[in-house]
């Protein structure tokens, strides 16, 4: 029987030759070669060359690896800073998607904030417009037919932190003033509370604010609470699913009144876009939204723009048209066209490709509470997202993959076909074994949906 010898104390040195190497992540692999296929570290680095001082100070981060960072934290579905520089820290596949070696240090999360600060909200902007021109250039934006949704994102912000905007006094400061003023010397808490429930309006925006995020609103979140938040808008290719624009805007407005800018955001995007690419684009020649964008206002206004609108209306009963004989017109085409073929079909899609973005973007993605004040610093990373959103379509359409964890359902597969092409090499089978080959590039998502229908076939 053998028995265990006492460990050796280790060596000092090791050379780095010796060190274990993980393989590179499949997914973030090919991303990797479609951003080094189209130069994308040369375009950041000349984008924020003068965020960077030439000889003062420590090297800063370099914008490639700033910006895959943030590629990181929506595809690994991190909500924080702090978690994407931990999770950078802890894998050695995101390590190699950095392009990080042995020696080098994984920046913390003060850098990575300092680099968000340091690099303005115009730059991210153009990052994400240059990754819309590749996802046009693959085919995945027409421009014709675009959707528009909003949803809440919780704000990184305290209720019971908000203070009034003309003194300044804190939420329960001004309760006990009102408390001594109807007559109560030394208020109780019960007293305070009793107070406050008879009182109307008492969460109105325009009277308290928090002191450390001006820009978050008092609202009722999507599960009902009512809390600190912000608006974040979005315009949907509907023909391919791509996310052309995004805006974050105060969350107590209402959908009629922020779809201007989401319009006016996406109509940019698409002038840029088609400017810069060859692809045919359009610049939104429809316009599809619930029926809480509905009103007459923006009805009209989308038929000046000389687009069509497809808002589904809500139930109003009989309304009055005296003097508007052009919003009338241009209500009654609207309804028409909801109630055809076309217009049911695309209300049919509102749910499958204006739906998606929000749940990639804050539920898996992790945004839907922001750790972050300030629309401009929430806005960056916003569009981050989204960028990394269409690299996903862009991944979708090359290997038939979005994600890195769409490949989880997949080494059981991998393995049984792995024992195939060792039965049929030892059968000595060249052809069934060139088979298995391709069936396991095609497993690992090498290859794109059609091939593989294609080598399944065969």
């Amino acid at each position: 029987m053998g028995r265990r010898h006492r460990t050796q104390e280790p060596t000092l040195w090791v050379p780095h030759t010796q060190l274990p190497h993980a393989a590179s992540h499949p997914f973030y692999a090919r991303v990797n070669a479609l951003l080094g296929e189209r130069g994308f570290d040369a375009f950041a680095e000349e984008q924020c060359r003068r965020f960077y001082a030439a000889r003062m100070g420590r090297p800063g981060l370099a914008p490639g690896v700033y910006f895959r960072l943030l590629l990181i934290g929506y595809f690994e579905g991190l909500d924080s800073e702090r978690g994407i520089a931990w999770r950078a820290a802890d894998s050695l596949a995101l390590r190699d998607f950095l392009g990080l070696g042995w020696g080098d240090a994984v920046p913390d999360h003060s850098t990575l904030s300092r680099t968000r600060r340091l690099i303005d909200l115009e730059t991210h902007q153009a990052v994400f417009t240059w990754v819309l021109e590749a996802v046009a250039e693959a085919g995945l934006v027409r421009g014709k037919t675009l959707g528009v949704d909003a949803t809440t994102l919780e704000a990184n912000a305290a209720l019971r932190s908000i203070v009034r905007r003309d003194t300044g006094a804190s939420y329960e400061t001004f309760l006990q003033g009102l408390a001594q003023a109807s007559g109560i010397a030394t208020p109780t808490r019960a007293d305070l509370a009793r107070l406050d429930r008879k009182r109307r309006k008492k969460g109105s925006n325009d009277d308290w604010q928090h002191p450390d995020d001006p820009d978050a609103r008092i609202t009722k979140l999507k599960d009902g609470r009512t809390h600190l938040a912000h608006k974040a808008e979005h315009a949907v290719d509907m023909e391919t699913g791509a996310l052309v624009a995004i805006t974050l805007q105060e969350a107590h407005l209402g959908d009629t009144t922020t779809l201007a800018a989401t319009m006016l955001a996406a109509t940019e995007q698409l002038c840029a876009v088609a400017a810069l690419t060859d692809a045919p684009v359009a610049s939104g020649e429809e316009w599809v939204a619930d029926k809480g964008y509905h009103s007459r206002a923006v009805v009209q206004g989308i038929e000046a723009l000389g687009a069509r609108a497809y808002l589904a209306e809500p139930a109003r009963g009989r309304q009055c048209w005296t003097e508007q004989a052009a919003a009338q017109r241009a209500v009654y085409a609207n309804r028409r066209r909801i109630r055809g073929p076309r217009g049911k079909r695309l209300q049919r899609q509102r749910g499958e490709l204006l739906e998606r973005p929000c749940a990639h973007l804050y539920e898996t993605g992790g945004l839907r509470r922001t750790h972050l004040r300030g629309h401009p610093n929430i806005l960056k990373r916003l569009l981050v997202h989204a960028a990394g959103f269409n690299v996903g379509l862009l991944m979708r359409r090359r290997i038939g993959v979005g994600s890195p964890r769409s490949l989880q359902g997949r080494p059981g597969l991998v393995l049984v076909l792995f024992a195939l092409l060792h039965h049929l090499r030892g059968a000595r089978c060249p052809g069934t074994a060139s088979l298995a080959h391709r069936a396991i590039r095609c497993s690992l998502g090498a290859l794109s949906p059609c091939q593989n229908v294609r080598g399944s076939q065969r």
